[in-house]
C-alpha cells in the first residue's frame, strides 16, 4: 500500500513556529516514527510553500497511490487550484490539520479542500495525521 502525506506552506517550520498551536516536534521526526510503526506501508512525504507545487504532486499522485493525507495549511482557506486537483484524482484524500481551524479566525472557517476530500480531521496535533492513515488502510475508504 502506497501512502503519501503532502504538506503546503509554512509546516516546513514545525517545531519552531507557534510551537503553542503546532507543537515543539519537527515534521520529519513525526514521519519516521511514522513509518517505524506502519513498516507495511510504503510512506512518502512531500512539502512545499507553492500552491502549484503542490498541486503537481496531488496530479502526480493521484492515480497510483492508495491514499494521499493532505495539510494544505493556509491555501486550504484560498486555493480553489487544490481542491479542483482533489475533485480531479482518483485517489481518496483525507484533510488534515494540526490546530482546530474552527475554533480559530473566521477566515480559516472557509476550505476550497473539505467538500472535495473523503473527510477531515482538525485540531488533533500531528495524531490526526495517523488518524488520516488509519482511515486510508480500513477496508471502509
Amino acid at each position: 500500500m502506497k501512502i503519501a502525506i503532502i504538506n503546503g506552506p509554512n509546516l516546513n517550520l514545525l517545531g519552531k513556529r507557534e510551537t503553542d498551536i503546532y507543537g515543539n516536534m519537527p515534521f520529519e521526526k513525526y514521519f519516521d516514527g511514522l513509518q517505524k510503526k506502519y513498516p507495511q506501508v510504503s510512506l512518502h512525504y512531500y512539502q512545499s510553500n507553492v500552491e502549484g507545487e503542490l498541486v503537481n504532486e496531488l496530479q502526480r499522485l493521484g492515480f497510483d497511490y492508495d491514499g494521499i493525507i493532505l495539510n494544505p495549511a493556509a491555501y486550504t482557506h484560498t486555493s480553489v487550484a487544490i481542491g479542483d486537483a482533489i475533485a480531479a484524482i482518483k485517489t481518496p484524500v483525507v484533510e488534515v490539520h494540526i490546530s482546530n481551524v474552527h475554533a480559530r479566525e473566521d477566515f480559516r472557517k472557509l476550505s476550497h479542500v473539505s467538500g472535495k476530500s473523503a473527510g477531515s480531521i482538525f485540531g488533533l496535533g500531528l495524531k490526526g495525521y495517523e488518524l488520516a492513515l488509519q482511515f486510508l488502510l480500513s477496508p471502509e475508504k
